[in-house]
């Protein structure tokens, strides 16, 4: 059995070695990525209006009503109705239909910030475009993170699949790893040791094998919901149904339009916040609607509720949200953090667990040290295979010539 395992451990390691290694990485940086991006792009986040104290913010609806009056060619997806002090606004658009060629208008961004006192539009970019400028290098790692940013096929999501196949081989190399660490109870010991003093091979090969020990559970988490964040509904979802019932979401039961085809809302997002506020209020609700999207592939709205500044779920699992038909405006569902089954809290927690703002700054840093972490451990792997490699090759020169020494004799 050992043999299989070390085979199956080298292959599974060496196919995700570099992709594990580019997901650890970003996944460091990018736990601070509003931070990262905000310092690095002041004019997308914070407002011109900030040095006027007496100056009114509008609100992100009516800000997003003037950007859509302002250019016909867009719609706005999402918008904060409020954002904190001196911050700007950011809004995501995406382009409505050309009624001439029956296509997407064209545009070279989908997303706007804006100064919410004076509605000037301080910057505009392509969110996640393949770009090391200024502006995209946050967005850029961030989708580099999970998607290598391979190309869709179609409506084929590619790198969201490619991921999570790499996730799903992570998760179950995890196992075998674990199960090599332990060659036998008499020297569990040495799984947990690093010999620091030795150097060279044998403190790389220890923090490969002791450094993958001591997190292992960290690691797991890690390659678990990994897979939840990439394959939710096409692997995740079915496994937890087979042991707990799962609550439809607002889009379980319905299918994604064509692009060239989105639903046009008859409801307006001030009367989907209307709808949704009178909700919470009756649900006993105290925070704010803080934000509002709304999906033209399945026309359905969703409102948020946080305060400003809290649109990230920091701490817990997450904000709550409530989703409304667009056309018609019937309640499409919820998800209210820590309520459902036992399946559905177990759902919510992914993204707050892979990202460690589960428990909030804490989880954060954790989380940036586990990506170093990762990287280090892929670059450890590829290092013991090629010094084995680089042995058996010796080996192999060896026996040629001492077997062309017997001949010769």
């Amino acid at each position: 059995m050992r043999p299989l395992f070390v085979l199956l451990h080298r292959w599974f390691g060496l196919g995700v070695a570099v992709f594990l290694f580019i997901a650890g990485a970003t996944g460091a940086v990018i736990s601070w990525d509003h931070e990262l991006d905000a310092w690095l792009n002041p004019t997308l986040f914070h407002a011109h209006s900030v040095d006027d104290p007496a100056a009114t913010p509008q609100s992100g609806l009516t800000l997003a009503n003037r950007i859509e009056a302002g250019d016909p060619r867009l719609r706005v997806t999402y918008v904060l109705t409020q954002e904190e002090p001196g911050h700007t606004i950011a809004v995501m658009v995406e382009p409505r239909i050309d009624a001439a060629s029956g296509k997407p208008y064209p545009l070279d961004f989908n997303q706007i910030a804006v100064d919410p006192v004076t509605a000037e539009i301080q910057g505009k970019r392509m969110w996640g475009a393949v770009s090391l400028s200024r502006e995209n290098l946050l967005p850029f790692l961030y989708k580099l993170h999970y998607t290598m940013h391979i190309p869709d096929i179609g409506s084929f999501e590619t790198g969201m699949w490619f991921m999570g196949i790499i996730g799903i081989v992570w998760a179950l190399d995890c196992f075998v790893a674990l199960w090599l660490s332990f060659p036998n109870w008499r020297s569990w010991r040495k799984s947990f040791a690093f010999r620091w003093r030795d150097g060279g091979h044998k403190l790389n090969f220890d923090l490969h094998r002791s450094g993958g020990v001591w997190i292992w559970g960290l690691l797991l988490l890690l390659a678990v919901t990994s897979i939840s964040m990439n394959l939710n509904r096409q692997v995740m979802r079915p496994i937890v149904e087979r042991f707990s019932t799962l609550t439809a979401t607002a889009f379980d039961t319905r299918v994604a339009q064509p692009l060239n085809t989105p639903i046009n809302p008859r409801l307006s997002r001030e009367q989907a916040v209307q709808l949704a506020s009178a909700e919470a209020r009756r649900r006993g609700w105290n925070a704010p609607a803080g934000g509002v999207f709304y999906s033209s592939a399945y026309g359905i709205y969703g409102v948020g509720f946080f305060s400003p500044g809290q649109d990230h779920g920091d701490g817990g699992l997450g904000n709550p949200w409530l989703y409304f038909d667009g056309v018609d405006g019937s309640p499409a569902g919820a998800v209210v953090p820590g309520t459902g089954s036992a399946g559905d809290i177990f759902l919510q927690a992914q993204f707050p667990l892979h990202s460690g703002r589960i428990i909030g700054l804490p989880g954060r840093i954790l989380i940036s040290v586990m990506g170093a972490i990762v990287a280090m451990l892929s670059v450890t792997g590829v290092l013991i295979w090629m010094r084995k490699r680089q042995a058996r090759a010796r080996q192999k020169i060896a026996r040629g010539a001492m077997t062309g020494a017997a001949l010769r004799s």
